[in-house]
This record gives structure tokens, sequence and C-alpha cells, in this order.
């Protein structure tokens, strides 16, 4: 919503300066510069990076006009889960805990918290390493290490995509150069003609400059940074994760679980202790 905003605001803005000095808005239509400037920005994107690369570029765009999903709401959902969940396992046992987290689409108890549930990443973090903890012979440190090097993984991938969109906007200003010096070549095929055309062919060059830095530093560039937050919002959660299930595989109560979790919550989204305490009685209401 907030990047929405931006855009508007951004192009408000400049649209709103040139038309405080009397600019020709027609002028600055030129689908032709859009064609060279994008359709060489594609080409630059397609030759740099594999298929999945690519891919996670559209999903991560995707994922900035949704906005993030890792809310208030969402780590309180987590905090929930995680002591509803090894307070089932300490009741009834490491073999009905590995039923319950065999098909988490199934779980009775991720069924109740959506959020967490529809998140396919935190929840086979939290399966997968339940799982080797049931099967026995490694060590929590064994385990906490696993989990550092999955997420580490997750983030490194991700931020392979938003380095080859940084790319992308770091050549948007050449080619909108690009698309400038052609306008200068055809200028100078008409050089003997009217002054006004001569005028116009001028102008269309620079808008090629001008959309080349205005997509560079207005939009790509602005959409890349917000790619890099929202995948740094994912690794804190599964940051918040790895803290209570390895409290749990340490021998932690379920409160204790969920307030290790709690308290590597970053502080604008992290709930208090009064909070959580009340959401887990309600939970277990």
């Amino acid at each position: 919503m907030f990047s929405i905003i931006g855009v508007v605001v951004v192009i408000g803005a400049i649209l709103g300066g040139y038309l405080m000095e009397k600019g020709n808005l027609a002028v600055l239509i030129q689908p032709a510069e859009l064609v060279i400037i994008g359709g060489a920005a594609i080409g630059t994107l397609l030759i740099a990076n594999p298929i999945h690369i690519i891919k996670g570029i559209v999903a991560g765009l995707m994922l900035v006009l949704k906005g993030s999903s890792y809310t208030k709401e969402k780590y309180m959902e987590a905090l929930k889960l995680l002591s509803e969940l090894f307070t089932f396992g300490r009741k009834e046992g490491a073999a009905k805990l590995e039923e319950e987290i065999d098909d988490v689409a199934k779980s009775a108890i991720f069924t109740k918290y959506p959020k967490v549930q529809s998140d396919h990443l935190a929840a086979d973090y939290i399966c997968d390493t339940v799982r080797m903890a049931i099967a026995g012979g490694v060590q929590a440190h064994d385990l906490e290490a696993l989990m550092e090097n999955d997420a580490e993984i997750h983030h490194d991938e991700e931020a392979k995509s938003i380095n080859a969109l940084s790319t992308v906007a770091d050549a948007l200003p050449g080619l909108g150069i690009v698309a400038a010096v052609l306008g200068v070549v055809i200028t100078m095929g008409a050089i003997g003609g009217p002054p006004e055309e001569i005028g116009h062919k001028v102008a269309a060059a620079l808008v090629g400059t001008f959309l080349g830095i205005l997509l560079c530093y207005g939009f790509i560039g602005p959409l890349a940074s917000n790619i890099s937050k929202i995948n740094d919002d994912a690794t804190d959660f599964l940051r918040v994760l790895r803290a209570g299930v390895i409290c749990y595989v340490k021998g932690g109560s379920p409160l204790l679980v969920a307030e290790s979790a709690r308290r590597v919550i970053p502080h604008h989204l992290r709930p208090s202790m009064k909070d959580m305490e009340e959401a887990l009685k309600a939970a277990k209401g």
C-alpha cells in the first residue's frame, strides 16, 4: 500500500513541478524511448540471470504490492502456535506430535493459525526441525546450526534476485543515454528540416535520459530496496521460530518457549509479555 502511495507521490511531484513551469506534458510522451529503455532493461535482465532469479524478482514485486506479511498479528500467531504445539507434544508424546506435524495442511493445531500455516517456509522450518529432534541422536546445538544454515540459504537465495534487480536499476541511466544518443542521431539526420521539427527531436532525445534516471532512482532502485527489507523481515521471523524450537529441544516449558521466541521479535512488532500471556490463556480456553 505504501509503495503504491510512494509511486503516486513521485509521479505527482515530478509532473506537478513540470506543469508549474508551464511544461508541455505531450513532449514527455515518447513511446519509442520507453521501448528502447524498457526493452533493453528486460533484455539485460534475461542475459544476466537464470529463470529462477527472474521468477524471484516477479515474486518479490508481488510482495511489495501486497505489503509485508510479517505483522504483529503474525508474530503473535507464531508464539501461540509454538506454545500449543509443544504443550501437545508434552502431553501426548513424541509419536502424536510427529503425526501432528506430518501434514501441516491437515494439522488441527496449524489450522488455528492460518498466517503461519500459509507461510510454507516457516511451517517447514518448524516441522523439519521437530522431526529431527524426535528422531533422536541430535544435539540442540547441532539442530540450531541446521536452522541457522537453512535461514541463511533462504536469505542468500532471495538476495540474488534483489541484486539482479538492483543491477538493472543501475543500468537504466546508461540505457537512457543510449536512447538519447539514438535521438541525437535521428536529429542529425533531420538537421536541414524546420526548427520546430529539430526541437521536437532534441526534446525526445532528452526525454530518454530523463526516463532512464527517473526509472532508476524513482522506481526500480526503491523497489529493490523494499524487497530487500521484506527478505530481512523473513529472516527475522525465522530467527524467532528458531529461538522457540531450540528452547523446546533443550527441555524448556511451553511458556519459556514462547517467551524465548518473543524476546527475539523486533521491537516495533514485539508484543508485551502481558499481552502474550493473555493471548496464550485465551488460546488454551
